[in-house]
């Protein structure tokens, strides 16, 4: 599988390709740090320092001490909130079509998995992920408190996007590199994209399929889709239950 990447890489990128084949872009680049230097990599992820979410407005990958590698922090590296508007997670994946490739970015709400904002385009410009981000904004208007996690795609890292986050008040964090944890909710919400509709409508024609298709099952998953994670409920349902939880408990005080 490396050797097919490597091969095919300048044309398509290493993240695309990786994600059709179903390898984590994290693996490749691992795997390729230890053909340079195996001693000095193994000795590197041992420290490798992004312990989860982590608050503040400058976020930086950082090889940290050992003694920060608590197991608080393999909590918060599972990705988990213990309430809507607390954590986001975004990434993009791409489609191949009849004219060529597009590109699909998402953001979801680690709470109930709900996906907060989408956009499909042909260009992997700032656009693509800032659309999806006003999305979301405008679906979510309360984000005190509330971290974006993303992995180092240049696109969240751009200033545009930085700063429309410090703008609406939102804590940016950034995953490290060849870190196995590194955004794993949203590759996997990228994974139940591609198997339930790329892989099970297509070929796709063109870019316009592909955006009607994917408001289709953003909304079946929003609302209809059963997952595991939150006791077999629609994400939107799990959401609902925790708003009538605590207006019923704030009535009873």
């Amino acid at each position: 599988m490396v050797a097919f990447v490597d091969s095919n890489k300048a044309e398509y990128g290493v993240e695309p390709i990786c994600n059709e084949i179903w390898i984590a872009p994290s693996n490749y680049y691992e795997h390729k740090a230890s053909e340079r230097d195996p001693c000095t990599v193994e000795r590197l992820m041992k420290k490798l320092g992004m312990q989860g979410v982590r608050r503040g407005k400058k976020c930086w990958t950082t090889i940290a001490d050992d003694s920060l590698c608590r197991p608080t922090d393999k909590v918060n590296r599972q990705f988990v909130a213990a309430r809507p508007n607390q954590l986001w997670v975004a990434d993009i994946t791409f489609v191949a079509t009849w004219i060529g490739f597009v590109y699909v970015a998402f953001i979801t709400d680690v709470f109930a998995r709900y996906i907060v904002g989408w956009r499909v385009s042909r260009s992997l410009r700032t656009d693509l992920v800032l659309d999806a981000l006003e999305q979301a904004l405008w679906a979510r208007r309360e984000t005190a408190g509330l971290i974006h996690h993303s992995d180092h795609g240049c696109q969240y890292l751009s200033i545009r996007y930085t700063e429309r986050l410090a703008q609406a008040n939102i804590d940016a964090s950034v995953g490290s590199i060849g870190d196995s944890y590194d955004n794993a909710m949203a590759e996997t919400i990228n994974g139940l994209y591609k198997t339930e509709v790329i892989r099970h409508r297509g070929p796709w024609r063109s870019i316009e399929e592909v955006e009607f298709a994917t408001l289709e099952w953003v909304d079946w998953f929003n609302n209809r889709r059963l997952l595991d994670a939150i006791g077999y409920v629609p994400p939107a349902e799990f959401e609902k239950a925790y708003h009538r939880n605590r207006e019923e408990s704030a009535d009873a005080t």
